[in-house]
C-alpha cells in the first residue's frame, strides 16, 4: 500500500516543479552537477535552493528594477509582460537555476544566450534618451537588486544567523555571473552592495508605468499556483522593500497586516523544504 505522506510529498514536488518549468514545452527541472560554476554547500547554492526565499526575493527585486527607467522601458518595449508575467518570472528563475546548479558548460551557454538577447534590446526613453540592455550600469542595478533581495529572502525565512563572511562569499560568487553578463560595477561584499545600492538610487524614477508593472507583479496569479499564494508572497516582498521604493511605487507597507502573511510564508517554506528533503 502506498504511503499517503510520501504520495503527498511527491505530488507537492511535482506541482511546484510545474510552476517553475514550462512542462508544456517539455522543460524539466535543472539537475545539480558536480561540475557547476559553484561547489556544493557553498553560500550561493544554499541561498538559491530555497524556493520561498527566492520567490519573495524575486518579487522584491523585480519591483526595485522597475524603478530604473532603462530597465522599465526595456520591459515595456520588448516584453509581453502584461500577458505573460509568469513566463518572465519563470525564465528568470530558470536562468538562476542553470547558472547556479547546472554543469558549467550549460551555465555559460545560458549566459551567452542572455547576452545575445540583451544585444537586441535597445530604444529611446520618453525624454529622448537612448537606452540599451547592455549598459553596464543598468545591469549593475539589476544585479544588485537580485543579489540583495535573494539574500534578504534567505535571511528572513531560512537562516537569519547566517555568518557575515558567508554573506560576503555569496556576493563574491554571484559576481561571477554578473560580470559575465556585463554588469559594472559589481559588489563582492555586503558593504559594497549597500554602497552601490545607495549610489544607483539616484538613477531611479517613479512613473505610472512602474506602478502599473508593480500592480501586475503583485496581483497576477501564475497558472497552477494555489489561490492566495501570490498575495502572501507579494505582501512579504512589499514588507521587505526599502521605504523609498514603496513610496515611489505607490505601495503601502502592510504593517501588522503582514504578520499573517509572514507566518504563512514561513509555514510554506517549512513545508517545501520538507517536500524537497532540504530540512
Amino acid at each position: 500500500m502506498a504511503d499517503p505522506v510520501e504520495s503527498f510529498r511527491q505530488s507537492l514536488v511535482e506541482r511546484v516543479r510545474g510552476v517553475f518549468n514550462d512542462t508544456a514545452q517539455g522543460e524539466q527541472p535543472t539537475p545539480p552537477s558536480d561540475d557547476a560554476l559553484f561547489e556544493k554547500d557553498t553560500p550561493i547554492r544554499m541561498v538559491h535552493s530555497d524556493l520561498v526565499g527566492m520567490m519573495v526575493g524575486g518579487i522584491r527585486a523585480l519591483l526595485l528594477q522597475m524603478l530604473h527607467p532603462d530597465a522599465l522601458q526595456g520591459v515595456l518595449d520588448h516584453s509581453n509582460f502584461r500577458e505573460d508575467m509568469h513566463g518572465r518570472l519563470r525564465r528568470t528563475a530558470k536562468f538562476i537555476a542553470v547558472t547556479t546548479f547546472a554543469h558549467r558548460d550549460e551555465a555559460m551557454k545560458a549566459i551567452e544566450r542572455v547576452n545575445r538577447i540583451h544585444s537586441k534590446v535597445s530604444g529611446t526613453l520618453p525624454d529622448g534618451t537612448p537606452y540599451s540592455a547592455t549598459n553596464p550600469r543598468t545591469l549593475a542595478w539589476v544585479h544588485v537588486t537580485e543579489a540583495s533581495s535573494f539574500l534578504a529572502g534567505y535571511l528572513r525565512h531560512v537562516r537569519p544567523n547566517m555568518p557575515g563572511y558567508e554573506q560576503d562569499e555569496y556576493y563574491r560568487q554571484f559576481a561571477v555571473i554578473a560580470r559575465a553578463l556585463g554588469a559594472d560595477p559589481v559588489p563582492i561584499s555586503r558593504n559594497e552592495a549597500e554602497e552601490l545600492f545607495r549610489e544607483l538610487r539616484s538613477d531611479l524614477r517613479s512613473s505610472p508605468e512602474a506602478r502599473e508593472v508593480a500592480h501586475l507583479v503583485l496581483t497576477q496569479r501564475p497558472h497552477g499556483t494555489p489561490p492566495g499564494l501570490q498575495s502572501v508572497l507579494g505582501g512579504d516582498a512589499v514588507e521587505m522593500l526599502p521605504p523609498f521604493a514603496r513610496t515611489m511605487l505607490g505601495l503601502t507597507r502592510p504593517g501588522i497586516a503582514a504578520l499573517p502573511a509572514r507566518a504563512a510564508t514561513w509555514g510554506m517554506g517549512k513545508t517545501l523544504r520538507w517536500a524537497f528533503k532540504q530540512n
